[in-house]
């Protein structure tokens, strides 16, 4: 039988789904304020005064966003089971939420610091450093727990446009985040944007945690805290039973690997490397959202029409011709076009890989399987920005070179992503033979 499917505007109107998507908008305004903007622009006016110590700067800013994901690893393997275990979502949306949004606010405050030295830094910049790993952290699972609310928002064929939803506004909050900045902060020092940033990304999940409430499941026993990690490595060991999923989760780590890497080091790489003034960045960055926010949506309804695994495929090439674009030293205005081109890969990639996760993923595990599809992007989200930092710390006496070098092995994961990708079939789990 059919399933009945809401129009777009009852959807989007609907309250627990606009409030599920309006925590889109508030956590966006923390990863592209504070992850891609203002944190790698803060520790690159700190460190690097010459085009050696800029690929130091680099370094940094892509340890530090490997030892987050690491901190992740650690703890994700717990989050799908607990999900599927308890029923709880909102609550851990919450917790976490909260923690970052003290950690960003923190960074505001030492930011500025500096009255003494630790290890030859200022105390202030080693104190922001920390702070950031462990907001990013806090960030990234609380969105584990968010993303485990989708399945129970609509109908498989409701998801892709929920989850568009979401994801559109998720980069009008982008727009907002960078204008509020501009407005409020102007030439204020840059560590300024980070306070501002938390409180407005408090602001607006706000919504979600009054009005969405979880689906109750049957209370079950507890359970040691070691059993959590067994459970993840069995839900790895049965996902070889489901190939179709199993391959997907390859893909994804290595497409991802390419994404999330690219998100963390585009501010770096566009100011010392292409050439672009800070606020220039700002414009390019503004344009990519726009260019996102259209490919969310866009992309949303392709996917219903030509499916997921051709969609995500799309997507991947997309992604590629964007960083092939800015690898090649070529004039700089060809930089609009990668900038554009990976803000529609940028934007539509969450859309995709949530609703693939639904798909493919049994019935009624689905959390077990998100919990999984976590750990599977963190780790990549740990091996990308290690290996771009690594190349640049290796090969910083050589200037701007290590940075383009770093950003070309990045082709390489996604080439890699593409060949798994192949292998995955459209077809429901129950159809698998156990």
């Amino acid at each position: 039988m059919k399933e009945q499917s809401r129009s777009p505007i009852q959807l989007y109107l609907t309250l627990p789904i606009l409030a599920w998507s309006l925590f889109d908008f508030a956590n966006t305004i923390f990863s592209a304020n504070i992850v891609t903007l203002f944190f790698p622009q803060y520790i690159t006016e700190m460190v690097g005064t010459d085009p050696r110590l800029e690929q130091i700067a680099s370094t940094i800013i892509a340890y530090a966003n490997a030892v987050s994901a690491m901190l992740l690893i650690l703890f994700s393997p717990l989050y799908g089971v607990t999900m599927d275990r308890t029923g709880r979502r909102k609550k851990y949306v919450m917790v976490f939420t909260l923690m970052c949004v003290a950690a960003t606010i923190m960074m505001g405050i030492f930011g500025g610091t500096d009255s003494e030295t630790w290890l030859g830094l200022p105390n202030g910049l080693i104190l922001t450093i920390i702070l950031f790993v462990f907001a990013k952290f806090c960030f990234s699972s609380g969105n584990v727990f968010y993303d485990g609310m989708l399945s129970g928002l609509g109908n498989r064929r409701e998801i892709p446009l929920i989850s568009g939803f979401g994801v559109a506004l998720g980069y009008l909050g982008t727009l907002f985040g960078i204008f509020s900045v501009i407005l409020l902060i102007g030439d204020a020092p840059t560590h300024h944007t980070f306070w501002l940033s938390g409180i407005l990304f408090l602001i607006f999940a706000l919504p979600i945690f009054f009005i969405n409430k979880d689906r109750r499941v049957p209370p079950k026993p507890k359970q040691p805290f070691i059993k959590g990690y067994r459970d993840i490595y069995r839900t790895f060991k049965e996902a070889r039973q489901y190939p179709s999923i199993f391959f997907f989760m390859i893909a994804y780590f290595f497409v991802n690997d390419a994404l999330a890497t690219a998100i963390a080091m585009m501010q770096p790489y566009a100011t010392t490397v292409v050439g672009f003034e800070a606020g220039a960045f700002l414009v390019i960055f503004m344009v990519a959202t726009a260019f996102s926010i259209i490919g969310a949506i866009v992309f949303s309804f392709i996917n219903r029409t030509i499916g997921s695994k051709k969609t995500f495929l799309s997507i991947a090439i997309l992604l590629a011709v964007a960083i092939v674009i800015a690898a090649v030293p070529l004039p700089m205005w060809t930089f609009w076009i990668a900038a554009c081109l990976f803000g529609i890969a940028m934007g539509s990639t969450w859309v995709v890989s949530r609703t693939m996760i639904i798909e493919l993923a049994p019935p009624g595990r689905e959390g077990q399987f998100f919990g999984l599809f976590a750990f599977s992007a963190k780790m990549s989200a740990i091996i990308g920005p290690f290996v771009y930092g690594s190349i640049t710390l290796l090969l910083a006496d050589y200037g701007t070179i290590a940075s383009r070098i770093a950003i070309t092995s990045l082709i390489v994961m996604i080439l890699i992503g593409i060949f798994f990708h192949m292998k995955v079939k459209e077809e429901p789990p129950e159809a698998v033979r156990q």
